[in-house]
């Protein structure tokens, strides 16, 4: 089952509601992602710290319902 692109973005910015956030469907199928996500929230992070953070707010739909996500954050 896919995610839709506006329901990857809405569950980044509830956990993250700092944050600028772009999402886009590098396939147009629905299943594979590009995010870039800046918050200050990520300051003083390292980038797996980012990450996991933007992961967590993905509550387990990473490698189920969304199959892959190219990220990219960063603190500004």
């Amino acid at each position: 089952m896919a995610m839709a692109l506006a329901d990857i973005e809405n569950m980044i910015r509830q956990a993250l509601p700092d944050a600028r956030v772009e999402v886009q469907d590098l396939a147009g199928d629905g299943e594979h992602y590009s995010a870039i996500v800046v918050s200050p929230a990520f300051k003083g992070l390292t980038k797996v710290k980012q990450h996991q953070m933007v992961y967590a707010a993905l509550k387990g739909k990473m490698g189920g319902d969304l199959h892959a996500l190219a990220l990219t954050t960063s603190e500004s």
